[in-house]
Parts: structure tokens; C-alpha cells; sequence
């Protein structure tokens, strides 16, 4: 049986009085994009520091590749990488040469690291460049440098901390695409962004922080169908017909002058189903049929509208 990529349970961490995160629980697939998600102060820096053995939890158990955090944090880091909110690139140096400094610091052969570096760069677009000093770049080519700086260790798995914070949305989809292009080589990519739609479009699960506690997770769709608001749009090409399905679904909400109904509905496959099994029955046929479901900012909104408090620290009496 494979084990996952990353499994936490319990996972507890407080800075003085401050509980940052109170009985985390988390598994990520491997090859998978596992976004969490949270307000600003939720924890979820504080998670992939734990994740990543840059700081220790408090209390509970986690393992990354297969290996115990506690027990063989060695192994774990070097499965791993690590893309934090903050650039480590240099730029006093170039692109090329601090591609060369993270080969040597992964003690690559000479050859090996000029090989990697080439590839990467390559791999990048970066080539062009590759020999231009590091704080010429744009935002977007940093952050391109960045990753490309973690991949050079050849991880499996990477912790991407907020990667396209302040980048235009060109450089955002370029991210994204690198990004799937990762997950398509078997890599696993643990994400934590602010750009909902970001989540929506990368990740197959999501969980949300809040108050140092999971409040939800499930796949994108999943959490979505979670929060009232879902419906169905019928519309109508004549008035017959649209009178026809009023008098069928009296529950729904009509607009006489589109011709069109609004009725409440998860969107799912047993829920749409019963709903065109009441229109076969009337013999009413609509000319079109959309599905409406919250999207993931209805879904964030409703989970973390209260923020919820974790619970003081307890102290020994």
C-alpha cells in the first residue's frame, strides 16, 4: 500500500499564550496539489514550517515521504523543498550563479550541478537572463528563480508558501502552469495561497484553517456544495412552456420577462437527476439548463466569517 505524502495528526504548536495550531489533521496523496487555506494569523506558515522540520510542533505526530518528523528529520529534508513566502534569491549574484550555490549546497559534482542548473534555467526560460544579476529581474522571474532553486535537490515533495503573492496575473498563470506541470512529473505540491481561485483551479483537495483548527476539507467541488446558495437556471423559449414549468416547480423563483426559473439545487448528480425527472414527468422541456454553485470565496467567507478562537494554553498547576 502506498503511504501518503505528508500525514499529520494532532499537530499542536503555541507561541507563548498564543495556540497558533490546536490538533491539526491533515493527509495529502501523493502526486497531488493539497491547498490550505486560511485568513491571515490561521496558522498556515506555521504549518508548512512544521511540515518542512523548520520548527518544531508542540505536541502530535506527522510523517513527509514516509518519514517520522520527530525521528528522521534528515530524510525528510531531503526529500523535500521548500518555496517560502519570502524570495531566497540573492541578488547581488545571478541567476546562474544561484542556481551553482544550491547545487553546491546539495554537494552535486561540478558537472552535475552545471548540467542541473542548465536544465533548469532552460526549463524556466530563464536562459536569457541566466548571466544577468538577480535584482534585475521581475517579480515573476524571481519567483520562477525560486522554484527552480528548489527543484535542484530534485524533491518529491515541495511546499510552496504563498508563491504568487504580488505577481501580475500573467506571471500567476505562468506559476500555475509550472506548478501543473510538477504535479504531472509524480510531485506533490502542499500550497498555501491567498487567491482563492488560485486553489480552485490547482488544487484536488483543499482543507481551511481557522483558529488553529482544520474547519473544513474536501475536494474544491466538495466544499463548495457545502454552502447554501446552489441552484438551477431554467430558461424557457416561450411562454407556454415557462408557464407550464411554473405550475410544475411552484417552489421556484420565476422572471417573466427572461422567461427563466431559479430553483434551489446542490448541483449534484442525484439532485439534477430528480429534477429532470419532474420536468419529464410534466413533459416540459427547457431550452437550456446551467448550474449555479458557490464558489470557493462563498465557501471562505462562510467557514471564516467568525473567526474561531483556539483555546488558551494550559499551564501545569
Amino acid at each position: 500500500m502506498t503511504h501518503p505524502a505528508i500525514a499529520a495528526n494532532g499537530l499542536r504548536k503555541s507561541y507563548g499564550d498564543k495556540v497558533v495550531l490546536d490538533g491539526v489533521d491533515l493527509t495529502v496523496a501523493q502526486g497531488t496539489v493539497f491547498a490550505l487555506l486560511g485568513p491571515n494569523g490561521a496558522g498556515k506558515t506555521t504549518a508548512v514550517k512544521i511540515l518542512s522540520t523548520l520548527v518544531s510542533a508542540d505536541s502530535g505526530q506527522a510523517s513527509v515521504a514516509g518519514h517520522d518528523l520527530a525521528t528522521d528529520a534528515h530524510k525528510v529534508r531531503t526529500a523535500i523543498g521548500v518555496t517560502g513566502q519570502f524570495s531566497a534569491v540573492d541578488g547581488l549574484i545571478t541567476g546562474e550563479e544561484n542556481m551553482l550555490l544550491m547545487a553546491d549546497l546539495h554537494h552535486l559534482p561540478k558537472a552535475e550541478g552545471r548540467r542541473v542548473t542548465a536544465e533548469l534555467l532552460a526549463r524556466f526560460d530563464l536562459l536569457d537572463a541566466a548571466k544577468k544579476p538577480a535584482s534585475t529581474y521581475s517579480g515573476g522571474m524571481k519567483r520562477r528563480l525560486d522554484i527552480a532553486m528548489t527543484l535542484v535537490g530534485d524533491p518529491r515533495i515541495i511546499f510552496l508558501d504563498e508563491p504568487t503573492t504580488g505577481l501580475d496575473p500573467r506571471s500567476r498563470h505562468t506559476m500555475w502552469q509550472i506548478i501543473r506541470a510538477l504535479v504531472a512529473d509524480g510531485v506533490t505540491v502542499f500550497l498555501t495561497t491567498q487567491y482563492l481561485e488560485e486553489a480552485d483551479q490547482l488544487a484536488d483537495r483543499i482543507a481551511v484553517l481557522n483558529g488553529g483548527r482544520i474547519v473544513a476539507e474536501g475536494t474544491p467541488d466538495q466544499l463548495k456544495r457545502q454552502i447554501p446558495g446552489g441552484h438551477v437556471r431554467l430558461r424557457f423559449t416561450g411562454p407556454d412552456a415557462y408557464r407550464s414549468a411554473s405550475d410544475a416547480l411552484r417552489e421556484a423563483t420565476g422572471d417573466d420577462e427572461a422567461l427563466t426559473l431559479q430553483i434551489a439545487n446542490d448541483g449534484s448528480q442525484r439532485a439534477l437527476r430528480a429534477l429532470l425527472d419532474r420536468l419529464d414527468t410534466a413533459g416540459i422541456e427547457a431550452e437550456e439548463l446551467t448550474v449555479h454553485t458557490p464558489d470557493l470565496d462563498d465557501v471562505f467567507f462562510a467557514l471564516t466569517a467568525t473567526t474561531v478562537p483556539a483555546q488558551p494554553k494550559e499551564t501545569a498547576r
